[in-house]
């Protein structure tokens, strides 16, 4: 399909319905949007119990009694790794592969449930002579490697609760999070693979355990990946291969109570402050295995489930590990980028794999069409037949760009809404039921309950925008701020407190509703701009931007204006075959032009500054606070969780010469 034929599309009015060939099979149906309707507590707990393994059924399905703290299930007991390892083993899938893992180098490994288990049992043990038992915190700060799967669940499995640190944060970041939940062990690597070299991760564990104060941790247990050479200090640091050797194979995993915490999270706060997003078993557990088998469409005995993201976010806890191995299913753990050695490599993989479920984020599919179509068209990508989007609104033109290049016109997208604090997916088509949109995320799946609501609380019309929120309680929703109750019902209950008489959950993002109820996200509350008066999404600019064909990608921020209160400035990355034929002057002007045509007059950028890079996270996100910090002509703040931190020295020596 042509770039124009794409940016022609009126998307509200383009749909795609479910083929009756997958339909016939889908694991999906409607009857679950009406059994959900008809008793949602009822739902919730047939499906709790059909998915998972419970040593003690629970006759309490929620208690909300004590709002806004949700208890699920509460008086039921089960084990975590259980459910994800030794139940698949023991009704004879043992042999079924867990984990295809690739190495950005290219070693493999493939791990059956049988093999997988084993290790998990051993580091289980290891854990309980390292002295970690049942509430102990364990801070794991690793690459996209086995060990790092197999950690969260030895800690899961003996009742001790995993804070995983994303393997690009510094070592102040690092401390920050280890002292916040008190972690009496580390488990790192000595490095990891990353663009062709070694990424060291020792040496920030050492710098943030050398920081003065008073430390909780213990031991550091570091997975030797790379040779690099590491500094050590004896007594302290261990290595995981001698230590795993010396405790015993069998472990016998005990029964927790459901609501026994099993992990801290710690995501992005207004005050600067990192959040502890603190989440428990089993309502977690039940709701990503729900999600992940109904969303994906999985087919455990056939598939093979890809989804892309770092175990240091939720993606990755909910989507890597826990919905993924509860589920019994086959998947890829990639180490590496997708560029490295080449720019084709996440499709070598999927067609070394024969991968049938792919979930990726928006902002890599944007960069592979920046690349263009003829690098995924040189592999074999016809094993795919589901497709997904996380982590920010997707526009339009990626979303058709994804399915007619990446699926082949034919496969099915789900674009899915959640967040850290939401545990699980929340807003997403159900593939072979769902008539989709490009861009829209569609609708609540089946037992949750979202509205979109104006300020004073109340539902908007089809057509109207807002505010998006949970109006119930739902299996895996957080449950606290570790140690901060107050910051928790302050910065996600209090919104409405004021105008509605229960709790509801305000996501912090704005949403509409297109004419026939569908939602459209239009991403943070605190990305929309206020304009003259008018609220402006950031995100519908952006779309608008990369609508047309001579750009690749975009970012929009506000920035402040004396005479409107903000002005729209957009940071724009040109499609290399344009770059060398259109001038920044004139391609500014160009694009000027689209987006009051796309919007209205009221959204023309003021500025739109032509770019060759974003400023981005090692997980893709855009980070629009240090391109307003250049918008608004401030000195640029910390760029130590950027994947380049040379890209903001290099559009700001740009656009001061220019």
């Amino acid at each position: 399909m042509s770039n124009t034929s794409i940016d022609s599309l009126q998307h509200e009015e383009r749909r795609f319905p479910p083929t009756a060939s997958f339909s016939a099979t889908a694991v999906a149906t409607s009857a679950l949007y009406d059994e959900a309707k008809a008793d949602r507590l009822a739902f919730w707990a047939r499906q709790s119990r059909d998915l998972l393994h419970w040593h003690k059924d629970f006759t309490q399905t929620l208690d909300w009694s004590n709002a806004p703290f949700a208890r699920w299930f509460a008086d039921g007991e089960l084990n975590v790794a259980y459910n994800c390892l030794d139940r698949h083993v023991l009704a004879g899938n043992g042999d079924r592969i867990a984990i295809h893992w690739e190495g950005e180098p290219g070693d493999s490994r493939d791990i059956s449930y049988a093999e997988l288990t084993a290790e998990v049992k051993r580091a289980a043990n290891l854990l309980t002579k390292l002295g970690i038992g049942k509430g102990d915190r364990v801070a794991i700060y690793l690459p996209m490697i086995p060990e790092a799967v197999v950690s969260m669940l030895a800690v899961a499995r003996v009742g001790a609760v995993h804070s995983v640190i994303f393997g690009g944060f510094s070592a102040e970041s690092l401390r920050s999070r280890i002292d916040d939940a008190s972690a009496k062990l580390v488990i790192t690597a000595d490095g990891g693979w990353r663009k062709g070299r070694v990424s060291p991760l020792k040496p920030a564990v050492d710098g943030a355990l050398a920081k003065e104060g008073d430390l909780s941790v213990e031991h550091v247990l570091v997975v030797k990946r790379c040779d690099n050479d590491v500094e050590w200090t004896e007594g302290r640091d261990l290595w995981w291969h001698e230590e795993i050797e010396t405790v015993d194979a069998e472990h016998e995993a005990e029964a927790f109570e459901a609501e026994q915490p099993l992990f801290i999270l710690y995501t992005s706060g207004t005050t600067g402050k990192p959040k502890g997003i603190l989440h428990t078993t089993g309502g977690y557990l039940t709701q990503v295995a729900f999600t992940h088998k109904n969303v994906f469409d999985l087919h455990p005995e056939t598939d093979v489930y890809w989804c892309t993201a770092d175990v240091g976010w939720i993606t990755g806890h909910s989507y890597v590990v826990y919905g993924p191995l509860a589920n019994g299913a086959t998947q890829v753990l990639y180490e590496g980028t997708p560029d490295t050695p080449h720019p084709g490599r996440w499709w070598e993989i999927i067609q070394k794999y024969g991968v049938t479920i792919f979930y990726t984020a928006p902002t890599a599919i944007r960069s592979f069409m920046k690349l263009g179509r003829e690098i995924p068209d040189s592999f074999d990508l016809s094993s795919l037949r589901v497709l997904g989007s996380v982590g920010e609104p997707i526009n339009p033109e990626a979303w058709v760009w994804y399915r007619e290049v990446i699926g082949g016109g034919s496969t099915p997208i789900v674009d899915t809404w959640w967040q850290t604090e939401t545990g699980a997916i929340m807003i997403s088509a159900l593939p072979g039921v769902t008539i989709t949109k490009p861009g829209s995320a569609q609708v609540p799946v089946p037992g949750i309950t979202i509205e979109v609501l104006d300020e004073a609380g109340t539902p908007v019309p089809a057509g109207g925008g807002g505010l998006l929120a949970v109006t119930e309680p739902w299996p895996s929703m957080l449950r606290g701020i570790w140690g901060d109750p107050e910051r928790f019902k302050e910065t996600y209950w209090d919104k409405f407190a004021a105008v509605l008489d229960k709790p509801v959950y305000f996501a912090g993002d704005g949403a509409r509703l297109d004419e026939d109820g569908d939602i459209w996200l239009l991403g943070r509350v605190d990305d929309v701009m206020n304009v003259s008066g008018h609220r402006l999404s950031t995100a519908e600019i952006e779309s608008a931007l990369v609508s047309h064909p001579i750009v690749a990608e975009s970012a929009v921020v506000g920035a402040a204006d004396e005479t409107t209160g903000q002005a729209v400035v957009a940071f724009v990355i040109l499609r290399s075959e344009h770059v060398e034929h259109q001038t920044p002057d004139e391609a500014s002007a160009l694009l000027r032009i689209h987006v009051s045509e796309q919007i209205g007059a009221i959204a023309r950028p003021r500025e739109i500054f032509i770019v060759a890079e974003l400023p981005k996270t090692r997980s893709g996100k855009i980070m629009r606070r240090l391109l307003q910090d250049v918008a608004e002509g401030r000195a640029i703040g910390d760029t130590t969780t950027l994947a380049d931190t040379s890209v903001m020295q290099i559009i700001s020596d740009k656009l001061s010469k220019g």
